[in-house]
């Protein structure tokens, strides 16, 4: 009768002791998951960054009162464009850079901005493997919109998966906020002038 007794206690203990310590290690999961996640680091203007499948340098960034590289503006709208050399880190020749940049603390009409080649200015280009292009991405604002001095664009980043786990086939997903990079705005600058 004792030896039930005891192992009847023993075994109240040990999933007591369990229990205790898996509502200890969910407490501590818990805290630790509401803490605020790390802002993405500011990236160093003038540098080549790695983001995914795209190697990116931003050149720089003003604003412009006429059409830019073949993009057409409304009468009354004004356009901030960001110049950066990008070279397709990929085997293919491809164009899914529309969400490499994206300016922060400007209100756009359209997030999406229209780009093109600054040396011909071919709209949308496909950019072939290992090739460094110079690309303009122009987002269109209305003419009284404030733009600041300087601005920070997000990057944003994907990971190459050699197999996804939809079809088992590779590819970049998880599009991440890689870091931000702050560059001055010169205000009415043409094409082809600058470096």
């Amino acid at each position: 009768m004792f030896k039930t007794a005891r192992s009847r206690v023993q075994t109240w203990i040990t999933a007591g002791a369990g229990t205790i310590a898996a509502l200890f290690v969910a407490g501590l999961m818990g805290a630790f998951g509401a803490l605020p996640a790390h802002a993405p680091p500011q990236l160093p203007p003038g540098t080549a960054i790695d983001a995914g499948r795209w190697r990116v340098q931003p050149v720089r960034a003003y604003v412009s009162h006429a059409g830019v590289y073949g993009v057409l503006l409304k009468p009354g709208q004004k356009a901030l464009v960001l110049e950066a050399d990008m070279t397709n880190r990929t085997a293919q020749s491809d164009k899914a850079y529309f969400d490499v940049f994206k300016p922060d603390g400007i209100a756009l009409p359209d997030p999406m901005p229209m780009i093109a080649l600054t040396r011909d200015a071919t709209l949308t280009p496909e950019l072939h493997p290992g090739m460094t292009e110079r690309m303009a991405y122009v987002w269109p604002l209305a003419g009284d919109a404030v733009v600041p001095a300087s601005v920070s664009f997000g990057i944003t980043a994907e990971i190459f998966k050699p197999r996804d786990n939809l079809y088992g086939m590779p590819g970049w997903f998880n599009p991440y906020r890689l870091g931000t990079i702050t560059l001055p705005v010169a205000d009415g600058q043409a094409p082809g002038t600058g470096s």
